[in-house]
């Protein structure tokens, strides 16, 4: 299976410059790009041999082509010329648009019936741009949905921000996606993409629930504990943790979330965590962005703290508190609690 590393980003937030330091950096021999056009990224002069009017070889061995109509027909020839012999590549690199939704493309490599016997998702790099980000995320939905679904965010133009509002920044970041690690443009290339797969999935332990003294409104948590969610109302993107502490059976977990987003996938940016089963000695990690749910995994050992599932949840216009009883509800089980 070959991993697809999607590369994401508002327009304007440094995406054709990430990707002319990936394809030219000693770590990325061997990878295969897929961007729209070899102009808009200049290569012409890294440019070594053009094997067809859509794909050519860089010198730093990389295989560039350009994308013309359909994702899934690039990577279909992409693996056609690859079992002729013509090329190799051993991971994709898809660029995509400014606006785009990484949504479908992730979809297309689950749900094509014959790209899912060769490739897998590696996971989703997005820049933000530390100037404008801000804006971005308040007033596009494309901006909040890129970094929704992001395992690993690298931050540009950091040079021209103070760094006030690159930390203040960086906290907002986490707050809208707490499981993506956050780089900068000052990183190597090799820590940005090294050993991105299935262990970006894995969510961290959930911060232990806090008291507060003001007035709940809707979205919070009502229980034993008084927990404060993430609130962003410009954004209307929050995220929470489920947290369950008795095993869970597996089937029901599986018919549940398939059901949760098959209502509300469009709501539900990304779900993704640890799961404590019936019957497993190992933690299970799941990773779902919108309707799609990836093949969970089996890790090899538990995190630090109680053995209980975490899930952690970005979504926009739904209550936790929803969430929450739902899942009690489908499952009958009692001991489910949100935190922060």
């Amino acid at each position: 299976m070959t991993p697809v590393i999607l590369l994401t980003g508002f327009l304007g937030s440094g995406k054709t410059t990430l990707l002319q330091r990936l394809l030219t950096d000693p770590s990325m021999q061997g990878a295969a790009v897929l961007i729209n056009e070899f102009g808009e990224v200049g290569l012409d002069h890294h440019l070594l041999d053009r094997i067809d009017d859509n794909v050519v070889l860089l010198k730093s061995g990389c295989i560039c082509c350009t994308v013309r109509g359909e994702v899934a027909d690039a990577l279909s020839n992409l693996d056609s010329m690859r079992t002729r012999g013509e090329i190799d590549f051993d991971r994709v690199v898809i660029e995509t648009t400014g606006l785009a939704d990484p949504y479908p493309v992730l979809q297309t490599l689950t749900a094509h019936p014959v790209l899912r016997s060769h490739f897998v998702n590696g996971g989703v790099l997005t820049t933000v741009d530390a100037v404008n980000a801000g804006f971005q995320v308040e007033h596009r939905a494309e901006a909040a949905r890129q970094i929704a679904a992001a395992d690993r965010i690298v931050l540009t133009k950091t040079d021209l921000a103070d760094q006030a509002d690159v930390a203040q920044l960086k906290r907002r970041l986490s707050k809208i996606n707490p499981g993506a690690k956050i780089f900068t443009t000052h990183d190597p290339v090799g820590s940005l993409v090294a050993g991105f797969g299935a262990g970006d999935h894995v969510v961290p332990p959930a911060a232990a629930p806090q008291q507060h003294d003001h007035v709940c409104d809707a979205h919070c948590e009502h229980d034993h504990h008084h927990v404060h969610h993430h609130h962003d109302d410009q954004l209307g993107v929050i995220s929470f943790s489920l947290i369950i502490d008795t095993e869970i059976d597996w089937t029901m977990f599986g018919t549940w979330l398939t059901l949760l987003l098959n209502r509300y996938g469009d709501r539900i940016f990304r779900v993704k965590g640890i799961l404590a089963l019936k019957g497993e000695d190992r933690p299970i990690a799941i990773h779902g962005v919108q309707h799609l749910v990836h093949a969970p995994t089996h890790m090899e050992n538990w995190p630090e703290g109680p053995r209980q599932s975490r899930l952690v949840f970005i979504l926009e216009g739904l209550s936790p508190d929803l969430i929450k009883r739902s899942f009690a509800a489908f499952t009958g089980l009692e001991k489910v609690r949100t935190a922060a």
